[in-house]
């Protein structure tokens, strides 16, 4: 049976993390002698800062879920600064010095810990998100939507293809996102509407959007973005 989107049943997972943060760092391994001060797309940030963005994504995702008791109305609250003025504002930051190489590490290690406690933790913990109190499978879902549009930000800006594979945008479409109507798009363009990156034939490109993290019966009523509220 398949979802409204097209994947087939069944909840975004650690392994799926795996393959987003897989198929990221292969496609970011044959860039790495690019000027990673090439601005990301759409955003602010260049090239650099966006993978720097993504690996302290996945570590806050993950550290989440570390407490045995999380606190389900505010984050662990980590002192986040900015390098720059605009810059992200991150916990987590690579060694300019060791190069795109120990860059790639940096994100390889912030998602092997994402991995793991989207693995062990246990399926009942909730932790805080801004967009809904989450489980770890809310968690990987956002982990795994947050690597396919920011390397979508990146490869713009590198003027490379990134093209994830349709189930895995569906299964997260579906998690996070039941605002999207079925008929929207193929799953991929779907999610970059959704997340505000481009218009659509008969939908302007968004100039707010969200998702809804926590899970299905424990979340707040949902409504088009794309239609006057």
């Amino acid at each position: 049976m398949a979802d409204a989107h097209g994947a087939t049943d069944g909840p975004v997972t650690a392994t799926d993390v795996e393959l987003a943060v897989r198929l990221a760092l292969r496609t970011l391994g044959e860039v790495r002698d690019r000027d990673w001060s090439t601005r990301a797309g759409s955003l602010r940030w260049d090239c650099w800062e966006t993978v720097e963005h993504l690996a302290d994504d996945l570590f806050y995702y993950a550290t989440q879920l570390g407490p045995e008791t999380p606190s389900p109305s505010a984050p662990i609250p980590w002192a986040w600064y900015e390098r720059r003025a605009g810059g992200p504002m991150n916990l987590v930051f690579a060694d300019r010095a060791a190069g795109p190489a120990g860059l790639l590490q940096v994100l390889e290690a912030s998602a092997a810990l994402m991995v793991a406690m989207a693995r062990t933790t246990a399926p009942g913990k909730r932790a805080y998100h801004i967009y809904g109190v989450a489980d770890p499978e809310g968690f990987a879902a956002m982990s795994v939507v947050e690597i396919l549009v920011h390397m979508y930000d990146i490869a713009e800006g590198f003027g490379i293809p990134w093209a994830p594979p349709a189930e895995l945008c569906a299964r997260v479409l579906a998690r996070l996102f039941p605002h999207v109507p079925a008929d929207t798009a193929e799953p991929w363009p779907a999610m970059l509407w959704a997340t505000g990156r481009l218009a659509l034939p008969d939908r302007p490109r968004l100039d707010e959007w969200r998702w809804y993290s926590a899970p299905a019966a424990e979340r707040e009523a949902v409504a088009d973005p794309g239609l006057p509220g």
